[in-house]
């Protein structure tokens, strides 16, 4: 017990030095990130007079970069990009435009979500619906299929991206106080300025041709982020009484080792375990914490190959510790008959 509360303790010691923002790099960042996006989509719209096919082409690498603008967004929802609150909501509430999510709405669910990551009796908002085993075996016909069809890679990562960031995000969530609600107030509006405005640049239809690849392609991209993970094989799920914070962020997260390219474009976010450690690390020491941390590069670590088996992962099996799947649950339920 010692070594484990000591372990701890180094581990924290080592990760405070990073938990600073670096105004130069965070600079630097917005400039590397939201300069190429912003030519790549004029590129798009010249592509129109070109050919479609190249026009897709692009929105795939700008849809990338549209990734990389909700990180900076993500890391100011943690007041991580700069040390400075009010720059952190100035430049969270810009991007929250571009990114179609309104700032203080998405980080009040989101530090919800690392505050019960992990935990089964608080789960529902946040993160993504999860059932255990027992409680779909007793669940209704209609709650078995809504969560069917929730967790249905076409409803996820099809319809996902328009339910979510086209219409879930406009409408304030209950008991939002007045700040939250007048921010997404102000993020329905920006958002609504930037349509309207491009669409009489360059027409409704041009506009809708060239963001609208870039939009699903980016969301269903974050959405798939998010899901790959937490949804893994040999996750981390308690109850309350037995939860540990430190063990649902390295346990619970997982490290998606991505390509160089893929890496920089999300933003080092499949450092995922680092980062449920410490929300505080801006997200580009999240790589050097996790380099200098052997104990940290122990946690499951998954790729672009391994992690597409998470889309068998249903269902939490509480009493085995791992996800299983609809088929798995049916297999279970035929041995169980016969051996009766």
């Amino acid at each position: 017990m010692n070594n484990q509360k000591k372990a701890k303790e180094n581990l924290r010691k080592n990760i405070v030095p990073f938990e600073k923002s670096n105004t130069k790099a965070s600079v630097l960042q917005l400039i590397n990130t939201m300069v190429p996006f912003v030519v790549l989509w004029f590129l798009a719209y010249l592509s129109l007079s070109v050919s479609y096919w190249l026009t897709l082409a692009i929105a795939i690498p700008t849809a990338g970069l549209l990734v990389r603008i909700f990180i900076i967004f993500h890391d100011c929802c943690h007041q991580s990009f700069f040390s400075n609150r009010k720059a952190n909501t100035i430049v969270g509430t810009i991007t929250g435009i571009l990114t179609f999510t309104p700032f203080h709405q998405w980080r009040y669910t989101h530090n919800v979500h690392h505050a019960t990551n992990g935990k089964l009796d608080n789960r529902g908002v946040g993160d993504v619906w999860t059932m255990t085993v027992e409680e779909y075996v007793a669940a209704s016909r209609l709650k078995k299929l809504m969560y069917r069809l929730y967790r249905n890679p076409v409803c996820m990562f099809g319809i996902g991206p328009f339910y979510i960031f086209l219409i879930d995000y406009r409408f304030n969530r209950p008991g939002a106080r007045m700040k939250e609600r007048l921010n997404t107030y102000l993020t329905n509006s920006g958002i609504a300025a930037i349509i309207v405005g491009l669409s009489f640049l360059i027409g409704w239809q041009q506009f809708l041709l060239v963001h609208g690849p870039i939009f699903f392609f980016s969301a269903a991209a974050g959405i798939w982020l998010f899901y790959v993970q937490h949804q893994f094989e040999d996750s981390y799920f308690e109850r309350n009484d037995k939860w540990d914070y430190i063990r649902a962020a390295v346990h619970g997260s997982s490290f998606y080792e991505l390509p160089h390219v893929l890496r920089w474009m999300t933003g080092n976010i499949g450092y995922h375990h680092v980062h449920h450690l410490s929300p505080k690390l801006p997200n580009y020491h999240l790589q050097k914490v996790h380099t200098n941390n052997p104990d940290l590069q122990k946690v499951t670590t998954i790729n672009l190959l391994t992690s597409l088996r998470s889309l068998r992962h249903r269902l939490w099996d509480e009493e085995n510790r791992t996800f299983v799947s609809f088929g798995e649950l049916k297999r279970r339920e035929r041995a169980k008959k016969k051996a009766s």
